[in-house]
């Protein structure tokens, strides 16, 4: 495979461990494009295609391990992390669980995929409590699809992959600063994508010590519990007499005395779903409407009080 082959053929199987854990660990690298030269190496006979999806395979196995024990020791709060270390949207926490609560455990068998969707679901398997066996029944299934299909197509088209290399061996540098070039770009823009998303969902939050003053107070405020169907199963405790309605559901819900303060919390990265609310109950009228800054998490970290969910939904 000319420049790129000597170099894959001696340490190929440790590139590709190292860089399919480091993706799958949260790096916002692609992926397909080793995993069909590898593909077409083990074509041209240089490398063995099933020990190439054994060591992928294994390779993101372990690092989804590590994500859903993670998320299930720590909970939601894993969820922000990856966000502020990866350059996936916090969107994407709500879609991941959107499918989740649809498709359940198959979801795990695309999720790989989809970028920014995979950052976020295994944390979420172990959020959501899901049985360790049947995580790794469908996480691996997952991994052996996503990693074995480039790879069996690279292994398909091995032939002209090579001429293809051949030909881009006569370009020299070229190549490479467009390849970097293009890969700069992708970061760039995810980043500035993410930076937009927080922009739009800028809005004055409310602290929980304030929060924790006014109701202490006796004022009249309405908390309102949005969160995703999957993270109240997680924990299914509100801030007393909260209002639980999900997102989701808020286009259903009676109407809100347009003055009346109301307070909106949830547990996913930045306030996202509750931003999101108090965006659209402001564009509803409801002007004294504000997000919890921290949501759930603040506000039992700093041990105010919170009370079972027992017939709370709205």
């Amino acid at each position: 495979m000319h420049m790129i082959g000597p170099f894959l053929i001696e340490y190929g199987y440790l590139v590709l461990f190292v860089w399919v854990f480091a993706v799958t660990m949260g790096l916002p690298f692609p992926t397909a494009p080793l995993f069909i030269t590898m593909g077409a190496l083990a074509g041209a006979g240089q490398m063995n295609a099933l020990l190439c999806i054994g060591v992928g395979t294994c390779a993101a196995l372990l690092s989804d391990l590590f994500w859903y024990a993670t998320g299930r020791q720590r909970g939601g709060t894993v969820l922000s992390f990856l966000c502020r270390i990866s350059l996936v949207p916090d969107s994407c926490v709500r879609r991941t669980e959107a499918i989740f609560a649809r498709h359940g455990a198959r979801s795990l068998f695309v999720t790989k995929f989809v970028p920014g969707l995979s950052a976020v679901a295994t944390p979420l398997a172990g959020i959501i409590r899901m049985p360790l066996p049947r995580f790794l029944l469908f996480d691996a299934g997952g991994i052996i699809l996503w990693v074995g299909s480039y790879t069996l197509l690279g292994y398909v088209f091995s032939e002209e992959l090579d001429r293809a290399l051949a030909y881009a061996a006569g370009t020299g540098n070229t190549l490479f600063i467009l390849a970097a070039g293009g890969l700069t770009l992708y970061v760039l823009r995810k980043f500035a994508v993410r930076r937009r998303l927080l922009r739009e969902l800028v809005i004055a939050r409310i602290t929980p010590e304030e929060l924790k003053l006014k109701l202490d107070a006796g004022e009249d405020i309405l908390i309102m519990d949005v969160r995703h169907s999957l993270d109240f199963e997680a924990d299914p405790h509100v801030i007393p007499n909260a209002l639980r309605i999900p997102s989701e559901r808020l286009e259903n819900h009676p109407d809100i005395p347009a003055g009346r303060e109301v307070v909106v919390y949830c547990t996913c990265p930045n306030e996202y779903s509750s931003a999101q609310v108090a965006m659209r109950l402001r564009q509803r009228g409801i002007t004294r409407v504000r997000p919890l800054a921290g949501g759930l998490h603040a506000w039992r970290n700093r041990g105010y009080p919170l009370e079972p969910a027992d017939d709370k939904e709205g």
